[in-house]
């Protein structure tokens, strides 16, 4: 079943709000996610394929500070800062984190609604190049990826089936469809996906291969997409077969 084109996080220790946003994006077409804490939304991002987040700055287990800074160290997703802190210096910091916009409670729904819709369009619609992917093995066994709208779908004899991916998987898979038929060294691909400054060990990166292998091949043991390319990492490949 395909899914919505875009979701949307909503990091808020409000449930009642978040319910109500929720709700909203629904009518209006999103997906809508929601976590209460700063941990809820790491396992989200880690799960789940995300395309804004909604962030509130005080939350129970730190700041969305905190997290907008951790996650600009390996993506661009886009973030709105939504808080009762109004104060310039906030906004400042917000904004200096590498949040996309700040909207200061209470704030109108329908004002909020017309922030998101315009972030995304910025972010994902208006775009010179949209960059898609359709890898083939064989007639039968095809993987589309949309980078506009950070869809992946695999077609197995005629039928459709929408590929969730976390957020590193999903920008695991874009680099290695970005870099197709090259073989890419383990240490690239770590540095890439979690950051130059990362403290991931090695087995987390086959750890990810392998999930994606789950979610996209026919016989993960026998991969026609990710091949590994000893003694340097992998790549990505179509096959005939």
């Amino acid at each position: 079943m395909v899914g919505c084109k875009y979701t949307v996080l909503i990091v808020d220790d409000d449930r009642d709000l978040s319910e109500l946003i929720c709700d909203m994006l629904h009518d209006n077409g999103y997906g809508c996610l929601m976590a209460n804490t700063i941990d809820e939304a790491y396992d989200i991002l880690e799960q789940k394929a995300v395309h804004l987040i909604l962030l509130d700055i005080n939350l129970p287990d730190g700041t969305g500070f905190e997290l907008c800074k951790e996650l600009r160290r390996v993506s661009e997703l886009p973030v709105i800062f939504a808080s009762a802190r109004t104060s310039e210096d906030d906004k400042i910091t917000g904004l200096d984190m590498g949040g996309d916009d700040y909207i200061a409670k209470p704030y109108s729904i329908k004002e909020l609604m017309s922030r998101i819709k315009s972030l995304i369009r910025r972010t994902y619609g208006f775009k010179e190049k949209i960059n898609e992917y359709e890898l083939k093995a064989g007639k039968d066994n095809i993987i589309k990826l949309d980078t506009s709208g950070r869809k992946v779908i695999r077609i197995y004899k005629g039928e459709a089936f929408d590929v969730s991916l976390s957020l590193k998987e999903y920008d695991l898979l874009v680099y290695l469809c970005e870099h197709k038929d090259q073989a890419v060294a383990k240490e690239t691909l770590v540095n890439e996906i979690w950051g130059a400054f990362n403290t991931v060990e090695p087995s987390t990166l086959t750890v990810h291969i392998r999930w994606l292998r789950e979610k996209l091949e026919k016989d993960p043991s026998k991969p026609v997409f990710i091949k590994t390319v000893w003694g340097v990492g992998y790549m990505l490949e179509e096959s005939d077969k």
